[in-house]
């Protein structure tokens, strides 16, 4: 049984704690511990952590939310706590702007790490031996991740369950959480590869589940007007009003997604899967799978083929 311990701290910020308890106690495999140090006053309401500090110690992986002071100095018992986790192997993941609490270990030392965008230059300025990159979801250095704020903490905690269990069980959680689908950029790719969501009941819907059987097809902008009934121009605008995005980059998410989970389950070459998805060369598929997942097709398949 994986131990996953969440450290909340006094002015926890809510979501940011509740998030990994959602997520891992759902999903098989993990035993969840809240550990503190005392009565914890979360603003709505307050908690006494059932587990101390001493618990971290027993824990393979540990968890920080962000505090809604994120300026507030970290108790020295808390600092060492950490170090002495990270000493022994125990991987670290810290939410939001709980990558203010972690970086005050000197953990983050000469890494690259996220948090908040809003909270990132005051980071920045804090811990100038950290790289904060404020465009990406989160930042996985190995031992010690990081990750942006609100509904990243989803992307990193299904990151978390990927490494340690494979795409099925990632995906089976991000179903029981109703997760939405990963985002295009940052780190955000290695999370679930499921199909862009289909607005239930309107008037894309059957457009959009056209695209998605058809995404191995050399498709034109005008072709997928002329299927839906509407010009060029109202496609786009309805596409920008309900999906939040163009038709072919929604079209192109698609072909990747579809890419991904096939790089996944078979041992087709790289270049035969591009051309599958509808990517009409090699070169086209490397480049938009880069764009959006960060990596290439084949590093893809050798990070998480199995």
């Amino acid at each position: 049984m994986h131990v996953l311990a969440i450290l909340a701290l006094d002015k926890v910020i809510p979501f940011d704690l509740a998030t990994p308890i959602e997520v891992f106690t759902r999903t098989p495999g993990y035993e969840v511990r809240v550990c503190g140090t005392s009565m914890i006053d979360a603003g709505a309401f307050k908690l006494r952590p059932p587990w101390g500090l001493d618990a971290l110690a027993s824990a393979d992986t540990i968890m920080v939310p962000g505090c809604s002071d994120a300026g507030a100095e970290v108790p020295a018992d808390v600092i060492e706590a950490l170090r002495s986790a990270a000493a022994s192997g125990t991987r670290i993941a810290s939410i939001c702007s709980g990558a203010f609490i972690l970086a005050a270990t000197g953990l983050l030392d000469g890494l690259r790490a996220t948090t908040h965008w809003a909270a990132a230059p005051v980071l920045a300025r804090r811990f100038p031996a950290v790289t904060v990159d404020p465009d990406v979801l989160y930042v996985d250095n190995g031992q010690f991740l990081t990750s942006a704020g609100a509904a990243a903490g989803l992307d990193l905690c299904l990151h978390l369950i990927r490494r340690d269990h494979g795409s099925a069980v990632a995906a089976d959680a991000a179903r029981v959480c109703v997760m939405p689908l990963e985002r295009e950029g940052g780190q955000a790719q290695f999370i679930v590869h499921r199909q862009p969501p289909t607005p239930q009941g309107s008037e894309l819907e059957p457009v959009l589940r056209w695209l998605e059987d058809n995404v191995d097809r050399d498709l034109s902008l005008e072709d997928i007007a002329g299927h839906a009934g509407m010009s060029t121009r109202t496609l786009n605008r309805r596409f920008r009003e309900q999906v939040g995005t163009s038709p072919l980059q929604w079209l192109h998410l698609a072909r990747v997604r579809r890419a991904q989970y096939l790089l996944e389950s078979t041992s087709d070459p790289v270049e035969l899967i591009g051309s599958r998805v509808g990517f009409g060369s090699p070169t086209a598929f490397r480049e938009r799978f880069k764009r959006v997942v960060g990596t290439s097709p084949a590093a893809y398949r050798g990070a998480f083929r199995g």
